[in-house]
């Protein structure tokens, strides 16, 4: 297992950059996944109020400069990749403790950013079990009990 995938986990907290109410849309689902998991979830989209999975209402907020305790979240990030640098710089503004940057929400720029200041924290890029990089969606389970095995170790 990914060590910065490992890390994300760690954080008590989670917001999803790019949430969609849309079921068809990667937003939507990766935010679906944190629920299913019942992980404590903030999305982040300026477009709508809130969001709904399976009955269940969740807040929007705008940007990750708005997250009530950015210091103990880890970032799920699927937008563009220009959308994508600036979540990240607000997101290391703010104090984020990790980012995962799903496939095709970054580009060389975003990805050199997120390593440079997010130094063992950002996942994303080569790896993980799909043939598209490291994605929550199908690396997270893994990556959730590593974390939960490694603070059983603490």
């Amino acid at each position: 297992m990914d060590a910065a995938a490992q890390k994300f986990f760690t954080s008590p907290l989670f917001a999803v950059a790019g949430a969609s109410q849309s079921p068809h849309k990667f937003g939507h689902k990766v935010l679906a996944w944190y629920h299913s998991r019942s992980l404590p979830v903030v999305p982040i989209t300026p477009s709508t109020p809130s969001i709904t999975i399976s009955s269940t209402e969740y807040a929007t907020i705008a940007s990750p400069l708005e997250l009530p305790h950015p210091a103990q979240t880890s970032l799920s990030i699927i937008t563009p990749p220009a959308v994508t640098l600036k979540l990240l710089r607000e997101a290391k503004e703010v104090g984020v403790s990790a980012v995962w940057m799903q496939p095709g929400s970054f580009d060389g720029e975003g990805l050199e950013f997120a390593r440079r200041e997010f130094e063992g924290a950002a996942v994303a890029g080569e790896g993980g079990k799909g043939g598209e990089g490291w994605c929550v969606l199908v690396d997270g389970d893994e990556a959730v009990e590593a974390a939960r095995e490694e603070r059983g170790k603490l």
